[in-house]
């Protein structure tokens, strides 16, 4: 294990990003960077507990979210920075003390928003017109040409549009959604109605969010609040025909009442998060037409990975120049501790 030494002339920033990996999250120039502005300890290949305690003491800043209770934390006397790089907070850290010292408590939230936002507009053009369906009939011999394919298109063009969340995604996503002129509709209770208004946006109920749009994208993060937020009542709301799109967590949504209504022909449905992942192999979901179906893969790309290592570079150096992080989004004191969210494997 790498070691440092009693006074390092650099910031010493402690590298433990499992699950993500090191090489995923930096390209090369980046991790050169880090290098040489910080002393690098790269927990990567020994993350046990004991190499952690060692090295506390003198970490100015911690990549990953390892367990950090009150007493480890008191252990780690310089540390001015915990920077998430899953993308999801978990109850593992004592954030109270975190925020009581003014350690900074960041995530890689906004890296995703982009990859997410474009992969959920595409799986709404696709329940719009039936890509993904047709393409399977026509490789089955079962093609329909002109207009016989198209019984059940829809435009997503000047469409009413209901967006359940208005955080990172739901904001990177009503930017994509512009050129279309859609209405939409936003239903977010952490959001007071004027930002959304600036955001050329409607606040609506999540009643009214559901039953005036045609296309809904389920955008939200889950707290206690919002498991099954969107549950057989909600779901009945929504118009005859509607489109739903659900790439943010499972837990938002009551799968069995979302399966019932695809079934019945209410509603396509586009599904890229799951509640048990790998989803089962009888999920009632392999087999309803009415699916389009996605192995949790909206953010997870190359590019959304390296952006994470290159905001971690940013935000560290202007840390280590007594500057505050503008990059990786900081966690609320308020809402940190109400996140339900599990972690992705």
């Amino acid at each position: 294990m790498s070691t440092t030494s009693a006074t390092p002339a650099k910031p010493v920033v402690v590298l433990r990003p499992a699950p993500q990996s090191t090489e995923r999250i930096f390209t090369p120039g980046a991790l050169e960077l880090l290098r040489e502005r910080f002393t690098v300890v790269d927990l990567e290949k020994d993350p046990s507990e004991e190499a952690l305690e060692e090295v506390l003491p003198d970490a100015f800043a911690i990549v990953g979210q390892p367990d950090l209770p009150a007493e480890r934390l008191a252990r780690a006397t310089k540390l001015r920075a915990l920077l998430n790089v899953e993308g999801n907070f978990f109850p593992n850290v004592d954030y109270e003390t975190c925020f009581t010292r003014g350690i900074h408590v960041l995530g890689c939230g906004p890296a995703y928003a982009q990859a997410v936002a474009e992969y959920a507009l595409g799986l709404a053009l696709d329940l719009a017109r039936g890509i993904s369906r047709e393409d399977r009939a026509f490789r089955a011999g079962r093609e329909r040409y002109v207009s016989d394919g198209n019984a059940d298109a829809v435009l997503l063009h000047g469409s009413d549009v209901g967006l359940v969340g208005f955080g990172n995604l739901g904001r990177s996503l009503n930017r994509l959604l512009a050129p279309f002129r859609p209405t939409v509709r936003v239903y977010d209770p952490w959001l007071p109605p004027c930002v959304l208004r600036e955001h050329g946006v409607l606040p609506a109920s999540l009643d009214e969010t559901l039953s005036r749009s045609r296309f809904v994208f389920v955008l939200a993060t889950v707290t206690e609040e919002s498991q099954h937020l969107i549950g057989e009542r909600e779901l009945a709301l929504c118009q005859e025909g509607a489109r739903l799109v659900l790439v943010s967590r499972a837990s938002v949504v009551d799968y069995p009442a979302l399966y019932s209504h695809v079934e019945r022909g209410r509603l396509l449905a586009g599904i890229d998060v799951w509640p048990s992942e790998p989803a089962s192999a009888d999920d009632p979901a392999r087999a309803l037409e009415g699916l389009v179906l996605s192995a949790h893969r909206a953010g997870g790309i190359p590019e959304a990975f390296q952006s994470i290592g290159d905001m971690v570079l940013d935000d560290l150096t202007l840390l280590a120049q007594g500057l505050p992080p503008v990059r990786m989004q900081a966690a609320a004191r308020e809402l940190v501790g109400r996140y339900r969210n599990r972690p992705v494997t």
